[in-house]
């Protein structure tokens, strides 16, 4: 590819290996394995919701509730040969990724392979349902080559060959159905079909064979793609349609076809006999809305306003101050990551971003106009909307709203003199979304975060058990054995060879490469998606009992300063007594309330379990968190939770047997609400500490069943003062007047709380 005359570059004489599997037994082992015979779907459907009014709603969820996967299914069945057969869309993904640099840069490119069939919650799990199919060659040049027109190009076509190549054995089954057994023991006439492509920006250019900065997503019709220009990606665009783009290679230069249509028609794409690859491309959460929109634009943004406004130096101060408030100022809550040294990471993880804008807002109010907090609150009610498990007809309402918002408030960045436009393809790709979800389903279940996740286990940990030396070949057979060791677990378990919780510990240790932790107090910092049946919620005490704690009523109250304990005991052993009296404890005397003084066991945290779908979550969309009264977090700090039922903070957990029934029980301190709406600016509900007339903190003791699940909460800045370098998080619940209750904590709160 290019000219070879004259001085001939070393990348037109060179040779490039990509080292891949067959993806064609790859997609009938995920068909066929029994562990997901019940997270198929084996026909496309359409799934309606009744409203409150009687009127029904549309419902989007996995791949085949969507209106692709149907389109598809409706051209298999007017075809006499392919008539009757299920639909398996191929789903893949691909990523680079750097795995050492101190050892010098070890780049690799891998492909990852679903079938679209599997339900997006299986997907997210990681219960095998993504596979490695290989490593993608990686074209390297000389720094004086590197921006060569024709260099970039046959990187490109080096990407599209490659595809090729790898799916050659799927392309027979594309065209023509053929018999395979399927997860439930059934054989089946399937045809396959080129899905949704999980890829970033970057790739998404590669994909569709388009210019950097032009869109290349789909419309909502799915005939047409965008034609937006780079020049106006926010103004109203027009569609790419295919006979547009037929006649424009025919009949215009090439060179014109590039600057003016945004098209590279020096590419030959044959990745799949029947499928368009340009219009496949899926929405990515992880890359155009959290890295790309909210790392690289308006955080950015944020910091280029402040230098604007203050100066270089005072904005330094306030930006240090902007990151001590987002780490030392807010309570510590499970998935919240802390950056003793601020946030100025050479490279930022997508764990490291989420964990930002759960407490981005409050950290800027005081120092930003009122605006700018208002953009902000609304592209993030925007990330966590596209995150729902379901969205519905009313959803895509809220989320379309979501965004006119955003674009209204955001115009503060150019009255600011931050930006003169916002021609962005990231940005712009916003406005696919509500299209992309009719045509897909539910984000969630196409995103990067699902290929990025299994870097670690495909790409990272067989790396480090190579020996560094031509590591390629030993990542593959590593990645090989270990999916022929899960599948054989899978075997053995259906058959009834091993017991389960058994084969699953065994697996969990290979994979990870060390042992689960069993008591709560050793476990991360992080929620955990695990495995069994839906159920609203659960939540239990820790299984260690603490023996250095006090081990008695009156010892307890002398320890926690609450001398008020016994008799906030007698009052809870009464309603215990009593749940349907028509009286409650506080209308009695105390003398008619029962009375305990005696043993008790003190605990240091309870294990909630509920429901949350939206959130990394096992199969059944279980997720389990910690909630903790630890006076002693990891030998440090006090860490002392906030749960939701009312709004409290517990500040011990406990359980004592009276009359032969044991009541396990929490010391919560009170808070009320600010209000009876959210905050106007940052669209938070508002909390202060609730006293009694001689200044001490409202107590009670309640039953731990009344607890739902923790809830974080944001102290409320309010004014541009540097936060005192006395707060930090493990006393700043107690460091301030009011607090926000902070919805986006993680996407289940956002869903209870908006």
């Amino acid at each position: 590819m290019g000219d070879r005359t004259g001085d001939i570059p070393p990348w037109m004489d060179a040779s490039y290996e990509f080292h891949f599997r067959d993806p064609h037994k790859l997609v009938q082992n995920i068909l066929k394995n029994p562990d997901f015979k019940d997270e198929l779907d084996y026909t496309p459907y359409c799934e309606w919701e009744e409203r409150s009014d009687g009127t029904h709603s549309r419902r989007w969820h996995d791949l085949m509730s969507a209106d692709w996967a149907w389109n598809q299914a409706d051209i298999i069945a007017q075809d006499p040969e392919t008539h009757g057969s299920t639909f398996v869309p191929i789903i893949l993904g691909s990523d680079k990724i750097t795995v050492s640099v101190a050892t010098g840069q070890n780049d690799y490119y891998p492909l990852y392979l679903s079938v679209g069939n599997v339900r997006n919650n299986v997907r997210r799990a990681h219960r095998n349902a993504v596979v490695l199919v290989g490593f993608l060659a990686i074209a390297k040049t000389m720094k004086k080559y590197a921006n060569d027109a024709h260099f970039r190009t046959f990187k490109k076509q080096l990407f599209h060959s490659s595809l090729s190549k790898i799916l050659e054995t799927l392309k027979p089954a594309m065209t023509l159905p053929e018999v395979t057994m399927c997860a439930d023991g059934h054989y089946r006439k399937v045809i396959y079909g080129l899905g949704p492509y999980i890829a970033d920006y970057e790739e998404q250019v590669v994909l569709a064979g388009i210019v950097r900065n032009w869109c290349g997503l789909v419309s909502p019709c799915f005939d047409f793609r965008c034609l937006g220009f780079p020049w106006d990606l926010d103004g109203e665009c027009g569609n790419r349609t295919r006979e547009l783009l037929e006649a424009l290679i025919e009949e215009v230069d090439p060179g014109t076809v590039w600057d003016e249509w945004g098209v590279i028609t020096d590419i030959i794409v044959s990745i799949s006999p029947v499928s368009d690859i340009h219009a496949l491309l899926a929405p990515d959460l992880l890359h155009q809305l959290i890295k790309g929109t909210f790392k690289d634009h308006l955080v950015d943004w944020v910091c280029s306003y402040l230098e604007e406004t203050h100066g270089s130096t005072h904005a330094m101060e306030i930006i240090d101050d902007i990151d001590r408030r987002s780490d030392c100022g807010c309570p510590p809550f499970s998935g919240l990551r802390r950056c003793a040294e601020g946030r100025g990471f050479s490279q930022w993880t997508g764990d490291d971003l989420k964990a930002l804008m759960k407490v981005y807002i409050n950290a800027i109010e005081g120092y930003v106009p009122d605006d700018m907090i208002h953009a902000f609150h609304a592209f993030f009610e925007f990330c966590y909307i596209a995150r729902h498990d379901i969205i519905t007809e009313d959803t895509l309402e809220d989320l379309e709203d979501a965004l006119n918002r955003f674009h209204e408030y955001r115009e503060i960045f150019v009255s600011t003199n931050v930006r003169s436009n916002f021609a962005l393809p990231r940005q712009h790709a916003m406005k696919h979304y509500p299209g992309l979800i009719r045509l897909f389903g539910a984000p969630n279940g196409l995103c990067s975060s699902i290929t990025e996740s299994k870097h670690i286990q495909a790409v990272k940990r067989p790396y480090r058990r190579s020996s560094k030396f031509n590591a390629l070949k030993q990542m593959l057979l590593t990645n090989q054995r270990i999916d022929k060791l899960a599948a054989s677990l899978v075997d053995f378990t259906a058959r009834g060879m091993l017991t389960e919780p058994s084969a699953l510990s065994h697996l969990r240790y290979f994979e990870a490469g060390q042992p689960d932790a069993t008591e709560g107090d050793e476990l991360e910092e992080e929620g955990d998606a695990i495995d069994g049946e839906q159920a609203l919620c659960d939540i239990r005490l820790a299984r260690t009992i603490q023996r250095h704690r006090a081990r008695t009523v009156l010892d307890l109250a002398e320890e926690l300063n609450v001398p008020e304990l016994p008799m906030l005991i007698r009052y809870f052993l009464y309603d215990q007594q009593h749940p349907d009296g028509p009286q409650s404890s506080t209308d009695m005397l105390l003398r008619e309330m029962p009375v305990y003084r005696g043993r008790l066991d003190v605990f240091h945290s309870a294990v909630a379990t509920f429901f949350a779908p939206s959130d990394p979550s096992g199969t059944g969309g279980m997720h389990c968190e910690h909630i903790r009264a630890n006076p002693s977090w990891r030998r440090g700090a006090a860490h002392y939770d906030t749960y939701l039922s009312t709004l409290d903070n517990i500040h011990c957990f406990f359980s004592f047997a009276f009359l032969n029934k044991t009541f396990p029980c929490t010391l919560v301190h009170w808070y009320k609400r600010i209000g009876s709406q959210p905050d106007d600016i940052t669209g938070l509900w508002m909390v202060h500490p609730s006293f009694e007339d001689d200044g001490s903190r409202e107590s009670s003791v309640i039953h731990l069943d009344s607890i739902f699940r923790a809830v974080h909460l944001l102290p409320m800045f309010s004014n541009s003062n540097p936060i005192h370098p006395a707060v930090t998080f493990d006393n700043s619940l107690d460091a301030f007047k009011g607090y926000y209750v902070n919805k986006f904590a993680d996407h289940h709160l956002f869903e209870i709380l908006s």
